[in-house]
């Protein structure tokens, strides 16, 4: 009889685990000492649902162990990775820690789980987040910042998508064969999403433009000024700017736009290239740029927006107001570019909607349909 083994206690007898020189784990089926004294290694893959499945076919006494929820995951990032854009990849590898944590301890098998147990993690997913940001709110008011204001459904939206990606994950693994166990999300209700209805008035722009450093002031206006996402004013280089205008393509829509250079727009970026000109050193092609002359990178962007905007709530003499300023976000910018322009058409063009209706929600969930009295 061999020795009892110690580690890998999860692979079925005879299954070996190698990683190769840039750390991807491959499995194999090691035949054991052979009459002629070879050892051979029948190679399995590199995705452990597969290599399940083949060992399965090639050792049928054994029965293969049941995929569990962290491996299913872990394998289904992996190899849809590829297909996937920076934004979306981001959004998934935010959300599967919290999988993880929920389905990994101890690890759930595919066959185990079932839709009470997605209607637990939405609940469990929402405790966590109200958990999360009374603790962000104690270190906040320790450094002598304001607290955040706690929604009653706080961390609902995201709760919805982790469950969406484990939904997506599940079914790639139904039309794979490496589980035959149905959706265990299908038909589970989710948190009710209102969505942002926020629209920045002129006033309350012009408070938090007021704290702004001058990268930031630059990004603000760019922002209102092109009604465009803050990762695709990120991306925009100098080298965009071709035969008068801003030529972007969108990152969430693929939409392709050129937006002309005139009037204020023409200002700002004259203003933006003349304060990079006077940059000592390299500096970057991006149009939005610190100090040194570097790209404002996502979470610099964010930090200091919300270091103005919270100056600007802590000078307001109202309470009300102060809230409603601390609850402003950059992404706000754009809907107020939508609703200040007085023709639809062309805010629809801007925003790089793919329907007029589009754009006429989007409008009026901010600012509301003006209407004219009875008399």
């Amino acid at each position: 009889m061999g020795r009892r083994p110690t580690v890998n206690l999860h692979l079925p007898p005879g299954m070996r685990p190698k990683k190769g020189a840039r750390g991807q784990v491959w499995y194999y089926l090691d035949k054991g000492v052979q009459p002629d004294g070879s050892r051979p290694w029948i190679p399995l893959g590199s995705s452990f649902p597969d290599a399940l499945r083949a060992y399965a076919e090639l050792v049928e006494t054994v029965k293969a162990p049941a995929v569990t929820v962290p491996e299913l995951l872990n394998d289904w990032n992996t190899r849809t990775a590829a297909e996937r854009k920076a934004g979306t990849l981001d959004d998934i590898r935010f959300s599967l820690p919290n999988l993880m944590r929920f389905f990994g301890d101890p690890p759930a098998r595919l066959d185990q789980v079932d839709p009470i147990h997605i209607r637990q993690y939405l609940d469990w997913r929402v405790t966590e987040a109200k958990k999360a940001k009374k603790e962000s709110n104690a270190k906040r008011v320790a450094a002598g910042r304001s607290a955040v204001v706690i929604k009653p459904n706080e961390g609902a939206v995201r709760a919805n998508r982790e469950i969406a990606w484990l939904s997506a994950a599940w079914n790639w693994a139904r039309d794979r064969g490496i589980t035959k166990a149905p959706n265990p999300s299908t038909g589970v209700k989710r948190h009710k999403e209102g969505g942002r209805d926020i629209y920045v008035e002129d006033d309350e722009l012009g408070a938090i433009l007021r704290y702004a450093d001058e990268p930031l002031r630059e990004a603000i206006e760019l922002a209102y000024l092109i009604g465009q996402r803050p990762g695709d004013l990120r991306e925009i280089r100098e080298t965009d700017i071709r035969d008068g205008c801003i030529v972007l393509e969108q990152g969430k829509t693929d939409a392709k736009l050129r937006i002309e250079i005139t009037g204020a727009l023409d200002e700002l970026v004259t203003r933006i290239k003349a304060r990079k000109e006077k940059i000592e050193g390299v500096r970057t092609l991006a149009l939005v740029c610190n100090e040194r002359g570097q790209p404002l990178l996502k979470s610099a962007m964010r930090y200091r927006f919300d270091k103005a905007r919270d100056a600007a709530a802590s000078a307001a003499t109202d309470k009300a107001q102060a809230e409603r300023l601390r609850s402003i976000q950059f992404r706000d910018l754009r809907a107020k570019a939508a609703s200040d322009m007085e023709a639809l058409d062309k805010a629809q063009k801007l925003l790089g909607h793919t329907s007029r209706d589009m754009t006429e929600h989007y409008v009026r969930k901010r600012r509301g349909e003006k209407v004219s009295p009875v008399k």
